[in-house]
């Protein structure tokens, strides 16, 4: 086995050169862009020779590109030069202190964008004091690499992916800042390696899958699970931006139908958006009989919605069965908990007085009726299942006070080990060993 994802790439890049690894869809869901996995490969090997003219192994990039396959190319070159990527959401007045904070806690030696997110990315380096020195590389506007070069990682030559160290940071994935200051999750190459089997078998992957995704790139469930999956199988991978799907819900649903995707997902509000605007109009050409495993990533994935998603669109050919609820965090790489494909969803009612109490205790005599809890009387919660562990991860149930291990039936927080958990926080060792370091008695 291939101990790195560019280790893929090339095999992939070898044996099957001229099969589509990535298209993108624009605003209207036609291919603007598509690569082939050997046109993937020579795009990588350009953008990481030029890399290695401006950086070191261990330095930091900061990635700001508009949604395209350009983002791709950048983020597996950074890991052929031994760059540590650090995806970033494109720049946004709203969103200036979070990437600020970004930026002061990696440091990056230098901006990598496309000719599309240049000026975005130049107004942004400009007003910061990290960042105002720093060269900005404009990856579509670089030549490809020498063919036939020798492989010996000089400017202008062939990088042999074998230089990649398990150890390497493949990433630095950062939390969203949403109850705190952005932390940056260190992941390696073996963590996320390991990750993407876990993935791999728990979502059936097979050689004739085609994954669908609008989730958006510098996010670690769009990243990991919808952009390197694909390349970690071997099989085709179709992106739009996340705003096309957020204008129009109806292109996600069109691109699974027209592409055949067999495996596509995204957070609860996803699917509610879908029966919320999609029309009976737009419906009549849908047919997502392929459509072999929907994830849910979501805290809570809500059983009501599944439901509603499943009526709406089963005259499409929508298996409910398809239904894949999943549990994950950017500490963990991405991927910790999930059941098996095409066993669809699992939902139990508890008596919520008791969940308050942390005590777990279900409700045998509850009625389904897709009522979502506050919604009735009943003192009553539904979850949703969202399954296991895989490969060698474990799970356990801890009492964060006393560390203790808790029985079935008692509520306390979820705790994991196992390959795929991340080295820890960027710049943070006190916390690291805190929070990664924690173990229970």
């Amino acid at each position: 086995m291939h101990n790195s994802l560019l280790r893929q790439l090339s095999g992939h890049a070898t044996h099957r050169p001229s099969a589509a690894a990535y298209s993108f869809l624009d605003e209207k869901g036609d291919v603007a862009a598509t690569l082939t996995f050997s046109e993937l490969y020579d795009a990588v090997q350009g953008v990481a020779r030029n890399l290695r003219t401006a950086t070191a192994p261990g330095d930091r990039a900061l990635l700001i590109y508009p949604p395209g396959l350009d983002f791709v190319v950048a983020f597996l070159a950074c890991s052929l030069a031994r760059v540590v990527p650090v995806p970033a959401h494109p720049p946004h007045p709203r969103r200036r202190a979070t990437l600020d904070a970004v930026v002061d806690d990696c440091r990056p030696t230098i901006v990598m964008t496309s000719a599309q997110g240049a000026a975005r990315a130049r107004t942004f380096a400009e007003g910061s004091t990290v960042l105002r020195e720093a060269p900005c590389l404009l990856t579509d506007e670089l030549p490809g690499p020498t063919a036939g070069a020798a492989l010996t990682g000089a400017v202008g030559e062939i990088l042999d992916p074998s230089w990649i160290e398990p150890s390497d940071l493949v990433l630095l994935q950062y939390t969203s800042g949403s109850t705190g200051t952005p932390k940056g999750v260190m992941v390696r190459q073996d963590q996320l390696f390991h990750n993407e089997e876990m993935i791999h078998r728990a979502f059936g992957i097979a050689e004739d899958s085609v994954i669908v995704s609008w989730l958006p790139v510098y996010h670690d469930m769009g990243l990991i699970g919808s952009v390197l999956q694909p390349l970690y199988a071997g099989v085709h991978c179709v992106l739009m931006a996340p705003v096309s799907f957020l204008q129009k819900p109806v292109q996600w649903l069109r691109a699974v139908s027209r592409f055949r995707g067999t495996t596509s997902g995204g957070p609860n509000f996803a699917y509610d958006l879908c029966v919320e605007k999609i029309t009976d109009a737009d419906k009549a050409d849908l047919d997502l009989s392929s459509w072999a495993l929907a994830f849910s990533g979501a805290e809570p994935v809500r059983g009501a919605t599944l439901r509603r998603f499943a009526d709406a669109f089963a005259p499409c050919g929508f298996d409910a069965a398809a239904f894949y609820p999943c549990y994950g965090l950017a500490e963990a790489t991405l991927f910790v908990s999930g059941g098996q494909p095409g066993a669809g969803h699992e939902t139990r009612s508890f008596d919520a007085e008791a969940l308050e109490r942390n005590r777990a205790e279900p409700v045998a005599d509850a009625k389904d009726d897709g009522k979502e809890p506050g919604e009735t009387e009943q003192p009553t919660k539904s979850l949703v299942a969202c399954g296991a562990a895989w490969l060698d991860q474990e799970i356990r149930i801890v009492d964060p006070e006393s560390l203790r291990t808790l029985a079935d039936g008692e509520v306390g927080e979820i705790w994991v080990h196992g390959p795929s958990i991340a080295a820890g926080y960027w710049n943070r060792p006190e916390q690291s060993v805190r929070d990664f370091g924690a173990r229970p008695v």
